[in-house]
């Protein structure tokens, strides 16, 4: 009989971060009327179950769009601030939790200020309904406010990194099936996390590299060249990347602990103001970007 361990990256992985994600439930104004899809299959000489008419509720409310969207913008938060692990769940590295769970509250704030814009706004756009739907028009299709913001959650779930005891005795065959499918699952995620590292940092320098060129445009007949604009986002997300990396490199490879190396002594003690307005200090910053990024054959 064979003793089944877990490979040493799961150690790491569980050690070093957890999983996020996030839910958000919402009220989506739609109802469906069984009348008209009565109606309609009846006209049709259609089987009564053969379709359903969905309406929506406000046709055109900007407060509710931006609501519905803003749902969207959660998933994508937590795409940008995590790293592949599986579906809905983000890999969260130690060092990031504090700032993450931070920007978290303040998105909260945010999405419940756009609820109550919406529910503020209920009133003038259900009586503009009452004309833009017609006879289609039904007052209890509208539910009151307190049942929109019940409607309305923000759901953010954390949880460990599931290890278990995996030193269960089994027999010889089926613990080297196991082991050889954990070992590659586990492969694979850090290759993901790897592979999503490398295209941040490539990303940050070539937009380095951009803004911190200049660009030949034509004004009033004459042409002229420009500095592009630096953004101050670049510069703090460039650091906080290298802030990152520095605990959370799962390969120790040296390739990204000497490219991030190498953009910290670039950056050190550039100012967004320099950056901005110090040529010179635009041209030094470009030459060791493009020379980072000539490592990564860019």
């Amino acid at each position: 009989m064979e003793i089944l361990k877990k490979p040493e990256h799961i150690t790491s992985l569980a050690t070093s971060g957890i999983l996020l994600r996030a839910k958000v439930k919402v009220w989506t104004a739609t109802k469906q009327d069984r009348d008209i899809s009565d109606e309609v299959t009846s006209n049709k000489k259609a089987a009564r179950n053969a379709g359903r008419y969905t309406k929506q509720l406000f046709a055109d409310v900007q407060e509710l769009r931006v609501l519905l969207n803003d749902r969207q913008t959660w998933y994508n938060f937590i795409q940008r601030v995590t790293y592949p692990w599986d579906g809905e769940w983000g890999y969260l590295p130690t060092s990031r939790i504090p700032q993450v769970m931070a920007e978290i509250n303040q998105r909260k704030a945010k999405s419940m200020e756009l609820l109550e814009n919406f529910i503020n706004a209920m009133p003038a756009a259900i009586s503009n309904e009452a004309f833009v739907q017609g006879d289609m028009f039904k007052r209890e299709d509208y539910p009151s406010p307190d049942e929109v913001r019940s409607k309305f959650r923000i759901i953010v779930q954390t949880m460990n990194i599931p290890e278990g005891d995996y030193r269960v005795t089994i027999a010889d065959d089926l613990a080297e099936d196991l082991k050889r499918n954990f070992e590659a699952q586990t492969r694979d995620i850090i290759k993901d996390i790897h592979d999503k590292q490398n295209d941040q940092l490539v990303k940050v320098l070539q937009s380095f590299s951009h803004c911190c060129d200049s660009e030949t445009v034509m004004e009033d007949g004459e042409v002229k060249v420009k500095r592009r604009k630096m953004y101050e986002s670049t510069l703090t997300d460039a650091l906080e990347l290298c802030d990152t990396f520095a605990d959370f490199n799962l390969n120790n490879d040296p390739r990204l602990e000497e490219a991030r190396r190498d953009l910290l002594r670039v950056l050190d003690g550039v100012t967004i103001d320099q950056l901005r307005n110090n040529d010179t200090k635009r041209i030094v910053v470009k030459e060791g970007v493009d020379d980072i990024l000539a490592k990564f054959g860019l």
